[in-house]
């Protein structure tokens, strides 16, 4: 058996040797005079061998305990060796990129639209795990970062690349924000991709198109319920996805509102349509046909899901509009862009929008701003559209 006098008496010699302790245990001494705690044992009819440590920073007794329960273990039929494996790796996953990435996912999804968070964990999936997703988190470098959003950018996804590096330097602080990293590498990388152009919706905004295109969806001849979708889109002016997914609970018809929910708006914050006389008709006209469902646009397949997104882009298409010249994103566009020329009052605009709002809590807060004057705005707005479709040579009404 060894003792610390015994271990210390022990010097090195031209090659490696080792000093029996008990019970599996030695000390093994390089020629250099390093000694290594080594563990010898028998599983499953092999010999095998594990390291406990450097001597002195692992002394005799804390050899032996760890001799000990690595002897409970097999005792237990588990392989020592396997059962270090997998905690080393238990241990290296909770660091890994992937795992903070989830985790920060996981966090932060309540806050956004299931669009958003659905897309931002699916371009991780995508574009990041398979090259860093195993990498600790604290070890990954500048270079290899900027490896993966140049592979994205060199696909000419370059708006994605650069929302791949954005986020990825958000799980990079949410690492450091818990201890689990000590800088953001996606810093440094700052100017390494090129800019973004901005790309409008493609959208109408001169009346008499404005007017053909009206014309073109009142004589839509597809599905009665994909026309109505149709004649409400430039009504109301939201969001493709918001419009798809409206549900009949969301509307009172008695006091001409539609109440988006939070959960459903880009933002999170509850969004209030004024409905319009005209507006008012078309869901009257489409209530007998699902109003004892839960969507007022459901899909062809099942009453539980809404309509597909691709449906309205794809009527405009069948009415032959390419999608260079109208989408379903460009009625919101042509609502902005037409009631500012006509002087509305640009806050209201910008609240029936429901455009971003840089204060949080304030936007939470105010979602009936401007109320009264968007419900004048709506209707006037209706009202002009009507005028188009006619084919009458509008005036707008104008706003001081």
């Amino acid at each position: 058996m060894l003792t610390d006098v015994k271990i210390k008496s022990l010097k090195p010699k031209d090659k490696l040797y080792a000093v029996a302790d008990e019970k599996g245990l030695s000390l093994e001494v390089s020629p250099k005079g390093g000694k290594w705690w080594r563990f010898k044992y028998r599983f499953d009819n092999k010999q095998k061998r594990l390291s406990l440590g450097v001597y002195p920073d692992v002394g005799l007794k804390e050899a032996r305990n760890s001799r000990d329960d690595l002897r409970k273990l097999i005792a237990e039929g588990i392989d020592p060796a396997t059962a270090r494996k997998a905690e080393k790796q238990s241990k290296g996953d909770q660091n890994s990129f992937e795992a903070i990435a989830r985790e920060w996912h996981s966090k932060f999804k309540p806050n956004w639209s299931e669009d958003h968070a659905e897309r931002t964990i699916t371009r991780f999936e995508k574009n990041v795990f398979p090259w860093l997703g195993a990498n600790n988190v604290n070890e990954i470098k500048a270079s290899e970062l900027l490896a993966v959003v140049r592979r994205v950018e060199s696909r000419g996804a370059l708006d994605t690349a650069h929302r791949t590096m954005q986020q990825c330097g958000q799980v990079f602080r949410y690492a450091i924000a818990t201890g689990r990293a000590e800088r953001d590498p996606s810093l440094d990388l700052k100017g390494s991709l090129p800019p973004v152009r901005t790309k409008h919706h493609a959208s109408l905004t001169e009346p008499k198109q404005i007017g053909e295109l009206l014309r073109a969806i009142n004589g839509y001849s597809g599905q009665f319920i994909t026309a109505c979708a149709l004649k409400l889109a430039p009504l109301v002016f939201v969001r493709p996805k918001e419009l798809r997914s409206a549900e009949w609970s969301e509307f009172d018809l008695d006091n001409a509102e539609w109440r988006i929910p939070a959960h459903k708006m880009k933002m999170r914050v509850l969004h209030i349509v004024p409905l319009s006389k005209q507006a008012i008709t078309v869901l009257n006209e489409l209530k007998p046909l699902t109003g004892s469902g839960q969507y007022l646009f459901p899909s062809n397949r099942t009453k539980t899901r809404p309509m597909s997104d691709n449906t309205i882009n794809g009527a405009l298409r069948r009415l032959g509009y390419t999608k260079e010249e109208m989408t379903g994103h460009g009625f919101r566009s042509m609502a902005s862009t037409i009631l500012n020329e006509q002087g509305w009052n640009r806050d209201a605009i910008e609240r029936q929008l429901a455009h971003s709002e840089r204060d949080g809590v304030r936007a939470a807060y105010n979602y009936a701003e401007y109320l009264p004057e968007r419900k004048k705005m709506m209707q006037a707005w209706s009202d002009y559209l009507d005028g188009l479709a006619a084919g009458a040579d509008v005036i707008p009404i104008r706003k001081a």
